[in-house]
């Protein structure tokens, strides 16, 4: 791995990418490699790429659960989560 790439990873692993606050119910169709949950939220919809079998996180999901995946759309019913940007 190249020291540029390295750096990219760790800007990424900051928040340095940006982030965006994903409120109870506003769906949120930005590209996150991470949402980390705040407080216990409850997904009601969530798209990962090249993935399948997400529709098992369609759950409770405790505070403090971080979910690293490819995230390009999520929708919750409750709870406040930061999805952090590619």
């Amino acid at each position: 791995m190249s020291a540029k790439n390295q750096v990219q990873l760790l800007n990424e692993q900051l928040g340095k990418g940006g982030i965006s606050v994903v409120f109870t119910t506003a769906a949120q169709t930005e590209n996150f490699y991470a949402v980390h949950f705040v407080t216990e939220s409850v997904i009601s919809a969530i798209t990962i790429t090249n993935c399948t079998g997400e529709s098992a996180l369609q759950t409770t999901i405790p505070a403090g659960t971080v979910i690293f995946a490819s995230i390009s759309a999520i929708t919750m019913s409750s709870g406040v989560a930061i999805g952090y940007h590619n």
